[in-house]
């Protein structure tokens, strides 16, 4: 058995790579839309194929892991991943290009929450925030190293040399996991929720998809009605697994969890926040280049700031939430959070770059805060033959988040340049979308004000003074 920093590293290898391609995308947005010829906003196709792959196949992730080995699921998945890159790196066409992100996300979705599976069945609970913090941090040198490289290779070469990168990222990854990872599955395999899976599945799938199809001209063009429908098709199948949920032994995904309050608090809470930093990959790489007139390489050198901040933060997790506790530091810093994300609406194309790099910088550090915070309090009370029920309804409510974040930055674009009568995209529209999503991050305070002071004690080691 292999240490626990050597076993989170191989982990975080997969979040590495998965990490580097999607702030190499952000940053190539602008270039890939002017290549294929499609409205900047229409991109968000790439991101909302890659989400809907996750959200189907993420519930069966425990399953698999359970009935083939943790082992066998993780290096199988790191190869489906690699190979879904390939496949986008040789797109011809935005029809191509959304078909290999959709196979990429169902890689990503056995591979994340599966590898974290395997830490939370191997690694003792007092080394958790320690582990946890670990994870993060190969998966955060992606953001500072993708932006640049990504903004490089698209100014100076073309945007479809982007995806390579993730290749010898990949094939390391694989032999790491094949080398090290354990082949650790559940005593007793339980069979998979067929029925709730096609209901959970088919759910979110219309769900997202009409969700997504409201922003970048969806009224104008017509497909307000589909969107509708398909929005409406969504809910009521997830009603319907809901029901069966509530009737069944083992579903698909285990909505019973919500009854533990602290992962009530962090699951909902989350979503509000993640739902608000899923939308600043899409802002701002556009905001600085159709905005501000920045090339990819220009606005590449700026957006690892955030990353930058996020490292730095991880050194310091574990004593700030000894310290203070899961309540004072999610309630405290849900409104920094915010103010950062509500800081970016007031640069102009005038602003200097050095503060545009501090704003991002102290930004990249509080959210990362919040999400190390979020992460660990999840997991505190959970009991340890839940892990696996637990590990996939977190992945699915982070990722349903992240995709919600794209299409309400999507829709809040679109709406102000209507509001405006304008077709092009100006300053102006990114500012107003970057107070509505601040104000929306805020809105999580309401949620984490209702923890207990010393929940997740037994996790973050915080103790009330007597």
């Amino acid at each position: 058995m292999p240490s626990t920093r050597v076993l989170t590293l191989v982990v975080a290898s997969a979040l590495f790579m998965e990490a580097l391609v999607g702030t190499v995308i952000a940053t190539s947005l602008a270039a890939m839309a002017a290549d294929l010829q499609v409205d900047p906003l229409t991109l968000k196709l790439a991101f909302t194929a890659y989400y809907v792959a996750l959200a189907i196949c993420i519930p069966v992730s425990g399953w698999l892991a359970d009935r083939y080995g943790a082992r066998t699921v993780f290096a199988g998945s790191i190869g489906l991943f690699t190979l879904a890159s390939v496949g986008c790196a040789l797109a011809p066409d935005l029809a191509s290009l959304v078909s290999g992100r959709f196979v990429q996300g169902a890689g990503a979705a056995l591979m994340l929450p599966v590898g974290r599976l395997v830490l939370l069945r191997v690694i003792p609970k007092r080394e958790m925030v320690s582990a946890m913090a670990w994870l993060s941090i190969p998966a955060l040198f992606a953001p500072i190293i993708g932006p640049p490289v990504g903004g490089f290779i698209t100014t100076y070469h073309h945007w479809r040399g982007i995806f390579w990168l993730n290749v010898p990222v990949g094939l390391l990854g694989l032999a790491a996991a094949v080398w090290w990872v354990p082949q650790v599955r559940a005593e007793v395999s339980r069979p998979l929720d067929w029925r709730g899976f096609l209901l959970c599945g088919a759910g979110l799938s219309l769900a997202i998809f009409g969700f997504t199809l409201f922003g970048g001209a969806g009224g104008r063009s017509g497909r307000t009605p589909l969107a509708l429908e398909m929005m409406v098709a969504g809910l009521l199948l997830l009603a319907l697994y809901v029901r069966h949920a509530r009737r069944t032994t083992h579903p698909v995904l285990a909505l019973d969890l919500l009854a533990i309050p602290t992962f009530r608090v962090a699951v909902l809470g989350g979503v509000l926040f993640r739902l608000s930093v899923g939308a600043m990959p899409f802002l701002l790489p556009l905001m600085l280049q159709l905005g501000f007139g920045m090339s990819a390489f220009e606005s590449g050198t700026l957006t690892f700031a955030a990353a930058v901040g996020a490292v730095t933060m991880k050194l310091t997790a574990g004593p700030i939430l000894r310290r203070h506790g899961f309540r004072t530091v999610l309630c405290v810093n849900a409104l920094v959070s915010s103010a950062m994300m509500a800081a970016i609406a007031a640069f102009t194309a005038a602003t200097p770059g050095a503060v545009i790099l501090a704003v991002l910088l102290a930004g990249g550090f509080f959210r990362s805060l919040q999400f190390t915070a979020l992460n660990t309090l999840g997991y505190a009370d959970v009991p340890e033959p839940r892990f696996a029920d637990a590990t996939g309804f977190v992945a699915v409510a982070q990722q349903l988040a992240l995709a919600a974040g794209v299409a309400v930055a999507a829709v809040l674009l679109d709406a102000s340049r209507v509001a405006d009568g304008r077709s092009a995209l100006a300053t102006a529209d990114f500012a107003r979308a970057f107070v509505v999503v601040a104000l929306i991050a805020a809105s999580a305070l309401g949620l984490f004000w209702r923890l207990a002071p010393d929940a997740g004690a037994e996790v973050s080691g915080h103790r009330r003074p007597a």
